[in-house]
This record gives structure tokens, C-alpha cells and sequence, in this order.
């Protein structure tokens, strides 16, 4: 897997299901049968966007993520990219 880099375009990797739950939302790969747990509702708003942005700084920004809060989003997309979670998007966005 490469590096994640949050200035290519990135989505919600096809095998993963996610379920919104209260505290944000359950993330499950049926590729790798890992679980995760997103903990906040505006990094599941980032996640589902993730496709419709340029970039993961691109979705950052559409979705408000305040910039002191910006590193942190980035550390849990790159995690959320190790386990398979989001992957490299090929396709262009529609525009």
C-alpha cells in the first residue's frame, strides 16, 4: 500500500461498510474482516465525501474541519488508509 498522502484523491474503500452509530460510526472491511471505529460525526461526514473531492484536503475544507484540527483528521485518514479502510481513487471526479 502507498503512503497516504491527503492531497490525492482518496474514498471509502468498496468493501466497506459503514454504520452510523450515536458516538460517529462502525467501519467494517469485508476484504480484511477488520473493525473500526470512527469516533466523531464530522470525520464520518470526511470519510463518505472523500469521493466527491479532488483530494482529502479538498473534503477537509468542503467539510469544516477547523485547520487547528486538520493534523488530527489527517493522522486518522492515513490510519483508515493502513487498514484498508480507504484506498487510492483512480477516476476523476465528476464535475
Amino acid at each position: 500500500m502507498d503512503e497516504f498522502d491527503p492531497g490525492l484523491p482518496w474514498q471509502r474503500a468498496r468493501s466497506v461498510a459503514l454504520r452510523p452509530e450515536p458516538f460517529g460510526a462502525l467501519v467494517y472491511s469485508f476484504r480484511n474482516r477488520k473493525l473500526s471505529f470512527l469516533k466523531s460525526r464530522l470525520l464520518v461526514e470526511v470519510v463518505e465525501s472523500l469521493g466527491d473531492h479532488p483530494s482529502a484536503v479538498a473534503a477537509l475544507s468542503a467539510c469544516g474541519v477547523p485547520e487547528p484540527q486538520r493534523p488530527a483528521y489527517v493522522k486518522a485518514l492515513a490510519d483508515l488508509a493502513r487498514s484498508e479502510m480507504i484506498e487510492r481513487r483512480t477516476e476523476e471526479v465528476p464535475a
